[in-house]
């Protein structure tokens, strides 16, 4: 029988009332529908060295496939567990002491509607919805989990900082910085104004698309996101970042005066809380059952929560004062555009778009779906649609742009399951984790250090990604010179960060004239937004070596024909040898 991707883009077999009903009924009252004969033991077995193994291996799953009940919410709140660390991780340094520099109650606030935000819009993504009329879509139509961006982290720092240089965001006598939430209203305005950037590309060909934004460009500018969240988790895992950590060694305690177990910034207390959730991370990788591997940085971020709980770490009065539930827009902040945003968010919306093609394509792959032609080409648009308007439903609820996850596409690897059903239990999960507002306090009571160690690792991960991306390019010389060029002045950028500040000297009374100039020194300080302008330009005017091209094609001519040789010989081994045996086996 055909498959849905066979005949179509959004295949589905018609079906009644009466037949959902019955299908609904036998998945809720029989053995059948609630357990199926999945072997659960394969999900919670630890990999501990020296003993026998007993050889299994999952079943797949695929888009369409009926998934029994408990094993759906299983894995569903596994895949939610596996996005927790990113999800929760941009909030909490937006609003912290390199944003927005907000109150417990702020923060808490932040964290709750992130969970809520990323399980209303993922199911937006998952449920793919057919424009009437016409050949668009909205959304993926696979598992595919959206989180605030990364990208957003580094632009809105930069953007906070120099609100408070210019006054636009308060301070008080001492220099200390005070709470803006006009600042935070200002990046949501901005944010939902330039998303309409990415609203628009989604129309165009995905070869076009693919032509502009090749893994040349896309590669070196992810690992570059990567690198420069990485000094803010570095400065988490020390103590924190903030007044604490711009003098150390001058009396200044972390993360306050008054804090639990203050110590000055580098203490080897922060170090050791820090270090020890890196290496829980590696010996749950190491040793874990494949339901705590795909979660790993949870359970380091638990190991650590855990130990700092015990010596003494963590302020219960925010989770204390929280209260039980929360929701969208318990909290707002005033929408305005914020004239020098406007070029580093239209940048970070060029690199989310990059960012969610490739996270579409790997999920295309792991979930055994076609990653080329028609309905391919149609996922690629539907899901670059579907982020543009999640980044502007994102911003009206009161969160910064949106992305596609890639952490999911290990998951769907790890667990074989790349059913839908348990993707709307992982929007299920996400959105109850949000509404308890005592869960969010928790995560934000969560002490700098074990943070740090948490999030150094998932920062480093982005970089990693962007690094793999650069692999699957040919580095002819023209791809060779393209990433040097591009990535001398970004990696530059990343490291001095303020190596653009004294470019402008004007210093005059025309306010349009000094917002470009500003919005010219955001873009100059971001070390991505730099990687990806000079990709995207060079990679357009510099032309392609015929010599080396046609290297490049009789090199892939012979690995495809290995491949097609070893494909052979093994197909024979399978049916004469193993008649039983299959290849996953």
């Amino acid at each position: 029988m055909d498959g849905p991707d066979q005949i179509g883009p959004d295949y589905r077999p018609k079906q009644t009332w009466g037949d959902k009903t019955r299908r609904l009924v036998k998945a809720f009252t029989t053995k059948e529908g609630l357990v199926g004969d999945y072997d659960y033991s394969y999900l919670f077995t630890p990999n501990i060295p020296f003993l026998t193994k007993r050889r299994s291996s999952a079943p797949f799953f695929g888009l369409e496939d009926r998934v029994p009940v408990v094993l759906a919410l299983l894995l569903g709140l596994q895949h939610s567990l596996a996005m927790l660390g990113g999800i929760i991780s941009p909030p909490i340094l937006i609003g912290g002491a390199s944003g927005a520099n907000f109150g417990s109650e702020d923060y808490q606030y932040l964290v709750s509607t992130s969970l809520i935000v990323s399980g209303i819009l993922s199911a937006i993504q998952m449920t793919r919805f057919h424009i009437y009329g016409t050949k668009y879509y909205i959304g993926t139509g696979l598992i595919s989990v959206v989180g605030i961006s990364f990208a957003t982290i580094t632009v809105a720092s930069g953007a906070f900082e120099q609100m408070y240089s210019t006054g636009y965001c308060p301070t008080a006598e001492d220099g200390t910085k005070l709470p803006c939430p006009k600042g935070y209203g200002a990046l949501l305005g901005t944010s939902c104004l330039c998303a309409l950037l990415e609203v628009g590309l989604s129309f165009m060909s995905p070869k076009i698309l693919k032509r502009v934004f090749p893994p040349l460009v896309t590669g070196p500018t992810v690992l570059l996101i990567g690198a420069s969240l990485i000094q803010s988790a570095f400065e988490d895992w020390a103590g924190g970042s903030g007044t604490c950590s711009e003098n150390p060694g001058n009396g200044a305690l972390c993360p306050s005066a008054d804090a639990p177990h203050a110590l000055p910034w580098g203490s080897a207390e922060f170090i050791g809380l820090g270090f020890l959730v890196y290496v829980s991370i590696i010996i749950c990788e190491r040793f874990g059952a494949p339901i705590m591997r795909s979660c790993s940085v949870v359970v380091g971020l638990l190991v650590g929560c855990i130990v700092a709980a015990a010596c003494g770490y963590f302020d219960r009065s925010g989770i204390d004062a929280a209260p039980v539930a929360s929701f969208v827009w318990v909290r707002t902040f005033p929408l305005v555009v914020y004239p020098p945003l406007i070029l580093p968010l239209l940048a970070v919306y060029i690199v989310v778009m990059m960012e969610s093609i490739g996270d579409i394509t790997a999920t295309c792959d792991v979930s055994q779906v076609e990653v080329e032609g028609p309905t391919f080409d149609s996922r690629i648009q539907g899901g670059v649609l579907g982020n543009g308007i999640t980044c502007i439903l994102a911003g009206l609820c009161t969160m910064t742009p949106m992305s596609v996850f890639a952490q999911n596409n290990g998951v769907i690897a790890l667990t074989k399951c790349a059913n839908r059903t348990a993707g709307y239990c992982c929007c299920f999960f996400l959105i109850v984790m949000g509404i308890f507002a005592k869960f969010a306090a928790a995560l934000v009571a969560i002490p700098s250090s074990v943070l740090g160690g948490m999030t150094t690792f998932l920062f480093s991960s982005v970089a990693i990604s962007g690094i793999r991306i650069i692999s699957t390019i040919p580095f002819t010389r023209r791809n060779r010179f393209i990433l040097t060029a591009a990535f001398a002045v970004g990696m530059g950028a990343t490291l001095v960060s303020d190596w653009f500040d004294y470019f402008f000297t004007y210093s005059g009374n025309n306010r349009g004239l000094t917002g470009l100039l500003d919005a010219i020194e955001l873009v100059m300080e971001n070390g991505f937004a730099i990687t990806a302008l000079l990709g995207v330009v060079l990679n357009l005017i510099l032309p392609e070596d015929p010599e080396e091209e046609a290297a490049i094609v009789d090199a892939r001519g012979d690995y495809r024909r290995s491949e097609d040789v070893m494909t052979s010989s093994e197909s024979t081994q399978f049916t004469k040898g193993e008649p039983s045996a299959s290849p996953s086996a």
